[in-house]
């Protein structure tokens, strides 16, 4: 990777610690760049991709992802289900919120669309925050389906959860349900709006009225 990106034109930085990401390492290329890269790089093999996403470099976890995302798309039902089995395995290394956004529901939520759900569940109870947003990301190909079912089982089960992250993503999808079935997330907010996490709660309600907002903030249903 270092020669494919010519790592040394760039200048590294560090995660410091407490954060989310704590000592992942930067190197400063974009994704469109990554983008890019996977174009021009269409030989790497899936063997290649996961020993790219055990780096310590973040832009090296993503441009193996990338890679991943794109071979799972175009594979034969063989192919997706190697690539899936092989993603739940290096979950420790998908340890950033967008390496999970921008793959989570592409791999583990399409393989999972005609499957038992059971792997979601499993992951919604790790100990792991990113296998958590794992969890509730992968959903998003399901309410991309017109199925909510697990979402809302999913933000159920990590309503009470304790990291801010998850309190984002869990609202992101409810707000995605409700520009698809606004009845289906209000029943949903209704039951359990004044359980949940501020942020969680200005997410889910993000694009509503202002008035109707206001009331969910309130407390006034």
């Amino acid at each position: 990777m270092n020669k494919l990106m010519g790592e040394n034109h760039f200048n590294k930085s560090v995660m410091l610690p407490g954060d989310y990401g704590e000592g992942d390492v930067f190197i400063g290329v974009g994704v469109p760049q990554l983008r890019k890269l996977v174009k021009e790089y269409p030989d790497i093999t899936i063997k290649e991709s996961v020993q790219l996403l055990r780096s310590s470099i973040h832009e090296e976890r993503m441009f193996s992802l990338l890679i991943l995302v794109g071979k799972y798309s175009k594979g034969s039902e063989t192919v997706k289900k190697r690539i899936y089995e092989l993603y739940l395995q290096n979950t420790n290394f998908i340890n950033s919120w967008d390496l999970v956004d921008g793959s989570a529901h592409q791999i583990v939520g399409d393989f999972l669309m005609d499957k038992s759900k059971e792997p979601v569940y499993r992951l919604a109870k790790s100990k792991s925050l990113w296998e958590r947003r794992i969890s509730i990301l992968s959903t998003f190909h399901f309410i991309k389906q017109d199925n909510y079912s697990e979402t809302l089982k999913i933000a159920k089960i990590l309503l009470t959860d304790e990291q801010d992250l998850i309190h984002k993503a869990v609202g992101w999808m409810l707000r995605e349900i409700g520009k698809r079935d606004i009845l289906t997330e209000e029943i949903f907010l209704k039951k359990y709006y004044k359980r949940m996490p501020r942020t969680m709660l200005r997410y889910a309600i993000e694009k509503f009225p202002e008035s109707k907002r206001q009331k969910y903030l309130k407390g006034d249903f």
